[in-house]
């Protein structure tokens, strides 16, 4: 199934370039219908039952021309303008590619129940980074995670759901949709979830895809376990990548579990220290308790990654049934980007594949 996208722009030359760029790019994406005229444009969006009308600023297009189920934004000059006449506004001077995604957030906000936009495929594998402890860089682990198996041509995807953290800490990439409207998406039940998420996903130059942080850290706050399951299983079923990288806050509670459940592997990262072992040790307990009393098989999927491990100073966690996945060595004063290209070398992430 390909979305039917109607685009009228007074620039006939614009119009040209925007159609060849979308049908070379996304031919088995979009079917494209293109128009100067206003008048055949209305006509036609209930003629070839178009999804998605974009239309030049300069027309003035009422909310009784649309069809009930077609998604509308104006195209604009500018990128600092959000809205025009009460409708999405779009820049049309901004990569193909952003154009698309936004085209496909439009669409996703009237398809509530779509099938056969997305191919099945078999899935992703999910590794969920972990930490009983703060400051053993959980996320660093995870984010350089992410770019080793990019770096190996994989499809990876980082998915930062700590409350507080963000992944544009780590990536970077043009758009404005981010995690927030995939929880609006879902928490509003309005538009297809699969659709919403390829829109608001953006890709970092290292080849990781992200999702930006929403704008309030309440909002990842009120994400439910159910929520969060929903989320990963669309991205799996999706096919569209080799690895899902989870970023999460560690908790001792069924919600926990649940996330856990949609988990090939659970990577604790621990740093050594005294107190990063005994947190550790405790969480793991807890773990086990809690795997006799909801009848789950956690720990069996369980493994140590330590990171800014030092020979002086570390030793390794009293916890004979989890296995080692490896160590990382500890970089002292690189900043972000230099420390993640150090990160991303390391081969102890094969362990992971």
């Amino acid at each position: 199934m390909r979305i039917r996208l109607a685009i009228l722009e007074k620039d006939a030359v614009y119009l040209s370039r925007l159609e060849s760029v979308f049908n070379v790019k996304y031919t088995d994406k979009l079917e494209i219908y293109s128009f100067t005229d206003k008048d055949i444009a209305v006509q036609s969006l209930r003629d070839k039952r178009i999804d998605v009308f974009l239309a030049n600023e300069t027309f003035e297009i009422g909310q009784t021309e649309l069809p009930p189920n077609c998604g509308f934004a104006y195209l604009v000059d500018t990128a600092d303008i959000d809205t025009i006449r009460d409708a999405v506004a779009v820049c049309k001077f901004q990569k193909a590619e952003l154009i698309y995604r936004q085209v496909l957030g439009l669409f996703s906000e009237k398809a509530a129940v779509m099938t056969g936009v997305y191919r099945e495929g078999d899935g992703s594998k999910v590794l969920a980074f972990v930490s009983a402890a703060g400051g053993t860089g959980n996320s660093v682990a995870a984010a350089g995670c992410a770019m080793h198996f990019a770096q190996k041509g994989k499809k990876a995807l980082y998915l930062n759901l700590e409350k507080f953290g963000s992944a544009d800490v780590f990536f970077r990439a043009e758009g404005t949709a981010g995690l927030g409207d995939v929880i609006y998406a879902i928490k509003s039940r309005k538009g297809n979830l699969a659709m919403k998420l390829e829109s608001a996903v953006k890709h970092d130059v290292s080849g990781v895809f992200f999702y930006s942080p929403a704008k309030l850290a309440l909002d990842i706050a009120e994400l439910n376990a159910e929520e969060i399951q929903q989320i990963i299983g669309a991205l799996k079923m999706s096919g569209g990548y080799d690895y899902i990288i989870l970023d999460l806050d560690f908790s001792m509670d069924k919600n926990m579990l649940k996330i856990f459940d949609e988990c090939n592997t659970i990577v604790f990262v621990a740093d050594g220290s005294p107190v990063s072992n005994v947190k550790l040790e405790r969480g793991v307990a807890s773990l086990n308790v809690l795997e006799q009393q909801t009848d789950r098989k956690i720990l069996m999927r369980c493994g140590i990654l330590y990171n800014r491990f030092s020979s002086h100073t570390s030793q390794k966690a009293r916890i004979g049934e989890l296995r080692e996945f490896g160590g990382i060595s500890r970089f002292e004063g690189f900043d972000i980007p230099r420390l993640l290209q150090q990160i991303k070398a390391q081969p102890v992430f094969d362990a992971l594949e």
